[in-house]
């Protein structure tokens, strides 16, 4: 039996859902949607004080957000972490 040409397939990273693709990363007031679920919490401190980052799941596609919610800085908000 001779082996098989062909290079097994490496797997690829999952696409996003229609609604994880929706969101506006980078800016804070952006929203997220409902299939997120809420994971822990951390508190980092800033040259401008306290900001709390939130980690999120997708249920739909397993995509993995943190929500930086900085007052001082807009283009904080949503981003991806791992897909």
């Amino acid at each position: 039996m001779t082996p098989d040409p062909t290079p097994p397939t490496v797997a690829t990273p999952t696409e996003m859902c229609p609604s994880c693709a929706g969101i506006q990363q980078n800016w804070r007031r952006a929203r997220g949607h409902a299939e997120l679920v809420q994971g822990g919490h951390r508190t980092v401190e800033h040259k401008h004080g306290t900001v709390t980052i939130t980690r999120y799941r997708c249920e739909c596609c397993g995509t993995v957000w943190e929500y930086e919610n900085n007052k001082c800085n807009r283009h904080a908000g949503w981003s991806v972490l791992v897909r």
